[in-house]
């Protein structure tokens, strides 16, 4: 039976009276990466923290790679890698000094650091421009050269927390390309926060959604859309409000209702029908361009997890 990356029970992180983490229960396997999504201060860098050994949790335990993070925490940190919130790069230093020294950190050999390096740098597009410093860099190659970082002793699972936050779209798709590239290569396992939720459905096998410290949902961005019950609906046209939104929300039928540009997107209860939603905007004044069906998306499954637990 193969040991998964990640396996929690009733896991929870209480700070004073608020409860980081609550009760959570799942089990991650290896070589997949995972999404774990949820707004500001849901508990997932907390979670993170827990799984690594940094912090104790107060009730519940979790297992990563089939060590305890209670008992063998030592044990955990050193088949892992971590980018947390800072990238943890060494500015004045070059992008292959800085791999030198972490390779040191970690104590590998020197031709096995020089050679790590080297496969690194080029994998990540970085090898050419090795010897600049590393403080004049995008934040896009910075990002990049810490996942370096955090893979070079070639770990069995990384840990991400929100690594495309602040970069262009481009320096965005570019850095999801090459996670995708890590893991389908390497088999290396990925545990990924992410707020972009496109980036999340293109990218993750499994995904689960938390808010206040609960777990909402868990299983791959498949199967958490197709799990909202009834259909979507994207309206655009002119003189949207959130007045108006907030009259479609209440309308019989209607799950969520959330304004996105001129478009409204609109989840509907399970039999509810279209024709009312669009009949009452009109009559409110709402000039209806389109009327579209929506698949039921990841991004449309979080928020209406997010409205059923407001």
């Amino acid at each position: 039976m193969t040991i998964p990356a990640v396996r929690t029970a009733s896991l929870t992180r209480h700070f004073g009276g608020v409860h980081a983490l609550d009760d959570v229960t799942l089990e991650i396997p290896r070589g997949c990466i995972f999404g774990f999504l949820g707004p500001n201060g849901s508990g997932k860098t907390t979670m993170i923290r827990l799984l690594l050994g940094l912090l104790e949790p107060t009730a519940g335990t979790a297992e990563v790679l089939g060590y305890s993070t209670r008992s063998d925490a030592a044990a955990v940190r050193q088949r892992s890698g971590a980018l947390l919130e800072h990238c943890g790069l060494y500015e004045r230093l070059s992008a292959a000094d800085n791999l030198e020294l972490y390779g040191r950190f970690w104590r590998l050999p020197g031709g096995e650091r020089r050679a790590r390096a080297k496969e690194l740098l080029t994998l990540l597009d970085l090898y050419e421009r090795r010897d600049e410093v590393v403080g004049g860099w995008s934040r896009g190659m910075k990002q990049q050269l810490a996942i370096a970082r955090a893979l070079l002793h070639r770990p069995e699972l990384v840990f991400l927390d929100e690594p495309s936050a602040g970069l262009d779209p481009v320096a965005a798709v570019a850095l999801r390309d090459r996670l995708a590239q890590l893991s389908a290569g390497a088999g290396v396992t990925v545990f990924l926060t992410t707020h972009n939720l496109a980036e999340a459905e293109r990218l993750c096998t499994l995904v689960g959604v938390v808010r206040r410290g609960r777990l909402l949902a868990f299983g791959t961005p498949a199967q958490l859309g197709a799990a909202r019950e009834g259909a979507g609906i994207e309206i655009t046209g002119t003189g949207l409000s959130e007045v108006l939104v907030a009259m479609v929300t209440a309308l019989p039928g209607v799950v969520s209702a959330r304004r996105d540009g001129r478009a409204l997107l609109v989840g509907l209860a399970r039999g509810a029908a279209t024709g009312p939603v669009v009949a009452a905007l009109v009559a409110a004044g709402f000039q209806v361009d389109s009327v579209r069906n929506t698949a039921g998306s990841l991004e449309d499954a979080f928020h209406a997890l997010l409205e059923a637990q407001s």
